[in-house]
């Protein structure tokens, strides 16, 4: 008999599923989501970018003087001068290590959760292994979509070294989380990636 890969008596944070050996459609499905490995679509502003004037050179210097050689240098260098920046220019909250309990198998604190009209979730990377990081924002998506009062948002999520970003989407009608096959390298892609961040927030 097949062993289920979560024991339902066990209590998991968001943090054990990083550690998991198991194939992200497989934890999914026994949530009752499905996965979709595509070119996600993302929403993009047409602001005028004129308030983020000299972020990118000023992560360019950073990444000049600063050794990032661990999660909380990039956290702090790279992750929350971009997140910090758009929420003050949308005056939207920036929660960081937000805690969520929903169930004893959705769990845990969330690096950055940033509200406005729409909700993204940030993640930083652990050991540079955005893969199995990505495994972990699915089951905060998760947490979240049955946490928030129910519309039919998308909840964005995010997860990054720093200099590379990565999103996923969660349908809530459909209960399908999007991975998406674009990657956003930073700072080269930073305007691309706040007109991103911007519209998810406002939407």
């Amino acid at each position: 008999m097949k062993q289920p890969i979560i024991d339902p008596n066990q209590s998991y944070t968001f943090r054990d599923y990083f550690k998991m050996d198991v194939l992200i459609r497989d934890l999914l499905a026994y949530f009752g989501y499905t996965l979709q490995v595509a070119n996600c679509t993302l929403p993009k502003s047409t602001t005028d970018l004129s308030y983020f004037a000299g972020l990118k050179e000023r992560l360019e210097t950073s990444l000049t003087i600063a050794q990032l050689s661990n999660e909380s240098a990039r956290q702090q260098v790279l992750v929350a001068p971009i997140l910090l920046a758009v929420g003050g220019f949308l005056q939207a909250t920036v929660d960081i290590e937000y805690p969520l309990n929903v169930t004893n198998q959705l769990k845990g604190k969330v690096d950055y959760y940033l509200k406005r009209n729409s909700s993204l979730l940030v993640i930083e990377a652990k050991h540079d292994d955005m893969s199995r990081c990505f495994t972990q924002l699915a089951t905060e998506l998760i947490a979240f979509d049955q946490w928030l009062d129910a519309d039919d948002k998308p909840i964005y999520g995010i997860v990054t070294i720093g200099d590379t970003w990565w999103f996923g989407i969660l349908d809530r009608v459909n209960k399908k989380i999007c991975q998406d096959i674009h990657l956003y390298a930073i700072p080269t892609e930073i305007e691309e990636l706040l007109r991103i961040l911007i519209a998810i927030l406002e939407g």
